[in-house]
This record gives C-alpha cells, structure tokens and sequence, in this order.
C-alpha cells in the first residue's frame, strides 16, 4: 500500500509539472537534486571510511612493522564480497566502466541499489586497507541516483543520459569541491557532448554538490598544497620530461591492470580462490609497504608539503625501512611499482574500488620519484620536489583517463595550485600525447572499445553504439520449410510484409532465402505450383548477421553487400529476424536528429 501510495504521489507531480514546468526548467531542478544527494553520498562514504580507519589503525605504533597489516585486508576483502553475493546479488566492480556501458547499450539506466550498494561495499573495501579509491563507486552512486531519478519520471534517453552525466559530476564535484573538475571530467570520460541544453544542468549539479559538501565538512580541501617555490621558464625540459615520463606510467598502470584483470577472471566462479589469491598478495604488499593501505591520500600529503628529507621520510614509518632515509628513493619507486598490483588484489580479490585514487596516488609519486633523481643527478636545474609532486598527479590522471582538462582542473581546484596552471598543462598534455601512441582509449573505456559499444564525440560512432540492434529487428517474418511447394509459396508472399522469405529446417535454422523479385518467371505460372519447392528456389542470402554485433559492423555490412534485408541470428544460429536497410537508415536518421536537436 505503501508503495502504491508514492507511485501515485510521484504521478500527480509528473503531472502537475507537465503542465507548470517547462522540461528544461524540470531538469535542472532534477540536476540540483542529483548534486544534493552526490554530495550527502560523498560525505556519508568518507565519513565511514574514516571512522573504520580510526578504529582499526588508532593506536598502531609509527616506529615499526604491524602484523595487523597482515590481516585487515583479507578480512576487509572477504566481508566485501559476502556483502555483495549475499545482499546486493550483482556486480558493482567497474563503477566508471558500468556507467559508460549504461550510456551506450542500456538507455542510460542504472539499477536501484547502485544508489547505496557501493558506498557500503568501498567503505568496508577501503576501510580495511584495501588498496583503491572512493571515487569511482561514488560517481557510480551519483549516476545512480540521476539514472532513477530519470526513470521515475518517465524521462526519454536522452535526458537520462544528461542526469547520468549530472550525477558523475556532481560526485566528482562534491568530493574534491572541484566544480570545473566535475564539469570537464563529464565531458571527456563519459562523453557528454557539450550543448547549452546540457552544460547548465551539469553546472546547476556540480555547483550544487560542491557547495553542500562545503557546508557537510568545511571548507578544509583533500590535500593541502602551498607554493613555496615558483614556477619559471628554465623548468620547461623537466616538465616535458615528467609528463613524458608520466605518461609511461600510465602505460604500465593500464596495461599491468588490464593483465591482473585477466588473470583474476579465470576463476570466476571460485569466489573464495580469488579471495586467498588477492587477500594473501594485498596484504603482503601492505606489510611491506603500509603507504598502500586505502586511498594513501595521507602519503600524498606528506609527499605535497614536505622540504627535505626528515619530512619526506615520514612515509617510511609503520615499515620495514622506518627510519631508513637512505631507502627512500628506493621505498618510492617500489611503492610506484606495486600499487598497481595492490589495486588490482583488492578488486580481484572481491573487494569494490576506483582506480581514481590509485592513479592520484601512484602520480604523486611518480613526481616526486622524477624530481628527486632529477636533482640528485643534476640533469638540468633545482626543481622542487613538491610541486613536481603535484604536476604528476595531473599527468597520470591525464594520461591513464585520457583526460587532460580534468587532470589539470581537478589538481588546480584541488590544491589550490592556480600558480603552477602552465606546468599542469605542459605536463598533462605531454602525458596524454605520449600514452595515445600506445593506448587509443582510456582505462575506463578500453574493454568497452574493444566490443564496440563505447560513446564517442563522433557523432556518427555515438548513434550507432546507441543504437540497439535488437530494437531495429523485424520478428514478423513468414517461413517455409525447403519442401514447401510453390504454391504454398505464393500465398505466403500475398501475406508477407517483406520482399525475403526465409526458408529454415524443423530446428529454425536458416538454410537460405526466397527474394520475391527473383522468382517473378515462375510466380504467376499455376501449371509450375507443384513443380517447384523452396529448396529449389531459395538462395544464399547476401550476408548473415547475428544479434551481438555492433551496429557500425552492421551498417558496414548493409554497404558492402548493397542488401535490402539481412537476417540475424541468436546464439544458437536460429532466425532472429529480419534487418531492413530502409528502417535501419530512418532510425540512424532519427536519433542523429535528436542528438543535434540541441
């Protein structure tokens, strides 16, 4: 009853704002809701991240090694996964990814425990240790939230996939309080097209986010940066080189995560194998190198604000190398290496986490690893260690998301760094320019890429990976079986909407095709009726496709082949239906006009 209740309180809104409100006004009201709730969904994850952190590693002792590092993870892992095959029964892994997918094959609609599953899910993930961020499950969360919001309202997909975007935004927004971040990372990663219709709802929400995150938690920023050295011209070399050097190790970033993926994928469904796997290596990696337990957000501050060594070495505490200053350019890199590893244990282990945090983390080290060998060795002048810090946290955002504007938007608003905007930009677009010769499309969107059903700014691309192959299928097809005579025949072509008659054996499988154009000799002849049969008159079809092929394979085909109609079969090679050129090309025609509407 209940429910019966909100659905029709929901209706007379619906109703009452169709004919008060102007849709574009209704959507961004929708937007400042959507960034309300990102920045309530950002508050509430890092709140209970921390409290579980607090609790957890409170009282460890910073001058040694913790055994307990040994065990949090695992654990942390193994509660993770019993929550999401027990309570939540789907995947959430992937956030950024699940959102593309949403984007381009399912109408730009997310499920409804999206909206809390995975806030719950990171924050037991991260709270324990695990090596990965916050971020991504949040901008899930957020998408999530816009997504039903859309559905709730009966919006068409178009709209929903702009609240998608709003709530990606707004997350963003909310948790680094980087408006012009959430803006821009919408814009390259999820592949927003830019319009008038949709940037003022994606500003309403991260504008939204952004202040109401300001109002949750202060206006304290995730990192502390201040400049103490600034920037000049003789620094241009060294940051060609870190965005050089950064955009390599998003080379390895992508590719080594791409193979760990893999290799956790073999055991699918041997849940409690993954766990021993990820759990044993995670926390081992952990033991040796405490900076990878969660985020590590408190290691890149140590790392943006330290002067010399006895500051920098702080990173060293709670390992085996404490008090060590002599390692610890050597601790760094080692850390540079294995987070990757660390990630990838904890995701493949069961656990839920963003690579987000991970490529901040591993490219404040990357910086910091760049300026100090840059300077032990004198290869060019003094550079400080802090600011190159910061600039390769840019340049491997940049480089693994292939989206240089958020990289150096998102570290500017983050820290404040407006002073250091030139050197972001050199090395953000150094890094981009230099992981495109390897990697075409980002982390979030390779495997996507890879089964054509990624968006793109190309419009042509966006509308035939929107476009779903089974909503252009003719099903209302007329058949015969190969001894049919032709007389049977005739009739069923009187009946027939199309200008193909599919002949298939007692199993449904296509043995060939009749074209009504081609037997028009023997169509009108009564005394051949019962001297032809299908079998006799059918033919090879032109080409045969089946139902998971991406449409630009499709639309290829129907240019190469110069085919009116084209079957499609399912998985098990039965007849699916009918594909008409004609209708294929009014639909491409449609939505081409509904996406330049704007």
């Amino acid at each position: 009853m209940r429910a019966r209740g909100v659905i029709t309180f929901i209706s007379r809104i619906d109703t009452w704002r169709a004919t008060h409100v102007s849709e574009r006004m209704f959507v961004l009201v929708l937007a400042f809701f959507v960034g309300f709730f990102a920045a309530v969904a950002a508050f509430v994850l890092h709140w209970l991240i921390n409290q579980i952190v607090a609790f957890l590693t409170g009282r460890f002792d910073a001058d040694s090694f913790n055994l307990l590092y040994l065990v949090y993870p695992v654990v942390g892992i193994f509660l993770t996964m019993l929550f999401v095959r027990y309570v939540v029964k789907d995947n959430i892994s992937h956030g950024i990814t699940r959102i593309l997918y949403a984007i381009s094959q399912n109408r730009s609609r997310l499920k409804v425990h999206n909206t809390w599953s995975s806030v719950v899910a990171s924050a037991i993930t991260i709270g324990f240790g695990g090596s990965v961020g916050a971020e991504a499950p949040i901008v899930l969360t957020g998408s999530a939230i816009g997504s039903n919001l859309g559905k709730m309202f009966r919006l068409d997909s178009h709209t929903m996939m702009l609240l998608v975007g709003c709530g990606a935004a707004g997350a963003i927004a909310g948790i680094f309080k980087a408006p012009i971040a959430g803006l821009v990372f919408t814009l390259e990663v999820l592949m927003i097209d830019l319009t008038m219709a949709s940037l003022m709802p994606i500003l309403v929400s991260c504008v939204t986010a952004t202040c109401f995150t300001y109002i949750f938690s202060g206006d304290a920023a995730l990192f502390t940066f201040h400049l103490d050295d600034s920037w000049t011209v003789q620094r241009i070399p060294a940051c060609v080189c870190l965005g050089v050097f950064c955009g390599l190790v998003s080379l390895y970033f992508i590719r080594t995560m791409g193979f760990c993926e893999d290799i956790f994928a073999r055991f699918k469904n041997r849940p409690y194998v993954k766990l021993a796997i990820g759990g044993f290596l995670l926390s081992l990696l952990i033991f040796l190198f405490p900076s990878l337990f969660g985020e590590g957000y408190n290691s890149i501050n140590l790392l943006l604000n330290g002067h010399d060594e006895s500051d920098w070495t702080q990173i060293l505490n709670n390992s085996l190398f404490a008090g060590q200053e002599k390692y610890l350019v050597l601790y760094v890199f080692l850390v540079l290496l294995t987070k990757v590893f660390a990630t990838s244990a904890t995701n493949g282990g069961g656990g839920c986490g963003g690579t987000f945090a991970p490529s901040l983390f591993i490219g404040c080290f990357s910086g910091f690893l760049f300026s100090r060998l840059w300077n032990i060795y004198e290869l060019g002048v003094h550079v400080p260690e802090k600011n190159f810090a910061l600039m390769g946290m840019a340049g491997v955002m940049s480089g693994v998301m292939h989206a240089p504007l958020t990289g150096i938007f998102l570290i500017a608003e983050l820290t404040g760094g407006y002073s250091l905007f030139l050197p972001l930009m050199i090395v953000s677009v150094s890094s981009y320019l230099t992981i495109i010769i390897f990697e075409p499309h980002s982390i979030y969107g390779s495997r996507l890429a890879k089964e054509g059903k990624l968006i793109t700014h190309h419009t042509d691309h966006a509308v035939l990976t929107l476009m779903q192959l089974d909503s252009v299928i003719d099903r209302d097809f007329l058949s015969v079986s190969p001894d049919t005579e032709l007389a049977v025949i005739v009739r069923k072509i009187s009946r027939s909407k199309g200008s193909v008659i599919p002949v298939l054996d007692a199993a449904g499988g296509l043995l060939g095709e009749i074209d009504i154009k081609k037997i028009r000799h023997v169509v009108f002849r009564i005394e051949l009726y019962h001297h032809f049969t299908a079998q006799q008159l059918m033919q090879e079809p032109s080409a045969v496709l089946t139902d998971s092929l991406p449409m630009t394979v499709v639309m290829r085909t129907f240019d190469e082949t110069r085919a009116d109609y084209l079957p499609v079969l399912d998985g098990d090679g039965h007849l699916k239906g009918y594909l008409s050129r004609q209708h294929v090309f009014t639909q491409y025609r449609k939505m081409v006009a509904d996406m330049s509407e704007d």
